[in-house]
């Protein structure tokens, strides 16, 4: 199990990063400053543990292993609490070209961010286990 949590986590950590990456650029600012690579990182290494302990309950429990779906709308959930918090305190604010999803306001990209990709990955690392 521990191979396969590594696995998620390496796997997690490498997509997040790209993610991270192309969608920053849908920000105007973090923490009213400049969104540099260390704040990305960051980011990344967060999703990253995220995806990782959401994997071993996923790997543990075959209720949820056979059910990988349900990492999406799990995924989805955490991704609009956090967009919510950080966009009602000010941690960042969205550029003019990030689409916002209608009525909760969090931009499409953060809010299936976590959703999506756990899923991906779990498909892969999951399944298999």
């Amino acid at each position: 199990m521990i191979k396969k949590i590594l696995l998620i986590f390496a796997s997690a950590f490498l997509l997040n990063l790209v993610w991270e990456n192309l969608h920053s650029l849908l920000y105007l600012h973090y923490k009213s400053g400049a969104i540099s690579e260390l704040i990305l990182l960051r980011a990344t290494l967060f999703d990253a543990v995220f995806i990782s302990i959401l994997g071993i309950l996923f790997l543990k429990f075959s209720y949820l292993k056979n059910r990988l779906w349900l990492s999406l709308p799990f995924g989805f959930a955490i991704a609009i609490v956090i967009e919510l918090y950080a966009l009602k305190t000010g941690r960042w604010a969205y550029g003019e070209l990030m689409p916002v999803v209608p009525f909760i306001n969090t931009g499409v990209t953060p809010t299936i961010q976590l959703g999506l990709l756990s899923y991906l990955i779990f498909k892969w690392f999951v399944k298999k286990a």
